[in-house]
């Protein structure tokens, strides 16, 4: 997939960016470049590798060492609250931004 100075542009005005001629250049050889590598990464027939979880596990047996999912704290709603400007029946109160 390659890009077109078009491309580049619509891409810098959806990103709000001013791009002179000479970086429009550049970022199109980049952008070229990068779908160049996912294209290649595309291109390798992976059927039967398994997932790593972690880099680490190529190269050595690797286990997690995960905490065990309990409730550590309660939410304290009234606390969380105290320093809202506005809060009516344990709702936080924001002024209408939208008529």
């Amino acid at each position: 997939m390659a890009l077109t100075p078009q491309d580049v542009q619509r891409i810098a005005q959806l990103a709000r960016l001013e791009l002179s001629p000479a970086e429009s250049a550049a970022m199109l050889g980049q952008l070229n470049g990068f779908f160049h590598i996912v294209d290649q990464m595309q291109a390798v027939d992976t059927r039967g590798v398994e997932p790593l979880y972690t880099p680490l596990s190529a190269v050595s047996a690797f286990t997690l060492r995960l905490r065990e999912d309990a409730v550590t704290e309660t939410v304290d709603r009234e606390a969380n609250q105290r320093s809202a400007p506005s809060v009516e029946d344990g709702l936080f109160l924001v002024p209408k931004v939208i008529e």
